[in-house]
């Protein structure tokens, strides 16, 4: 290796030790100003949804009924579901809190969070969506929603974390991922009957409300 490619690999190794110090800095930034939201659900779903669709309505209205009910409510941010979960909770009179993540497409923030923190790094975004939630409410979505249920799931499974409400709103949307689950993970004994207990299906805001309350004291 001549001078100028060691230059070159030293040059790189530097740039990673300073990654480092900025994922801390993120994480700590994130921390101090979560630290202060308590009691919230983080809810997701999909970006593409426009105000008009049902899964929308029934975010805003969820949001909404949460604030009013003394919770708070943590959304991606963006548009959307995570747009409908802002503007209900700010107009319940709750703490509103959008954790946008920077990204190429798609992902803009939304006017409705009254709390905004900006992120770099999607691990450390997910990491304050589970750290600073009493509940996960997951509506209809693609890849991104699917990601944070199924992580949090594995979390709960392998008692990484304390186990909390899991409602998945939409069962029209979500029956068929069910299905799959019972005939072809639980009959290849992949996942266990009692693991379907981490998972509540309701199509009601009103009754979602409830049934968080029946875990988390206000």
């Amino acid at each position: 290796m001549d001078e100028r490619q060691q230059y070159v690999v030293d040059a790189l190794s530097i740039e990673e030790s300073w990654r480092v110090f900025r994922i801390m800095a993120e994480f700590v930034d994130a921390i101090e100003t979560m630290s202060r939201i308590h009691n919230a659900v983080s809810i997701f779903g999909s970006a593409r949804v426009q105000p008009e669709d049902e899964y929308y309505q029934k975010a805003e209205k969820l949001a909404l009924l949460l604030a009013q009910n003394g919770f708070n409510v943590i959304t991606g941010g963006g548009p959307g579901i995570m747009e409908a979960g802002n503007k209900g909770a700010t107009a319940g009179g709750g703490k509103s809190v959008g954790m946008n993540i920077r990204l190429p497409f798609e992902q803009k923030p939304n006017p409705y969070a009254n709390i905004h923190v900006d992120y770099k790094y999607f691990f450390i975004r997910k990491v304050m969506f589970i750290k600073y939630a009493v509940a996960y409410i997951i509506l209809p979505g693609g890849f991104g929603t699917m990601d944070e249920l199924f992580e949090d799931l594995s979390l709960i499974q392998t008692r990484r974390i304390k186990s909390f409400p899991v409602i998945l709103m939409g069962s029209e949307y979500w029956q068929g991922l069910v299905n799959w689950l019972k005939t072809v993970m639980l009959a290849e004994n992949k996942i266990t009957p009692a693991d379907f207990n981490l998972i509540q299906i309701i199509d009601d805001p009103e009754e979602v409300v409830q049934h968080i309350k029946k875990y988390v004291i206000i």
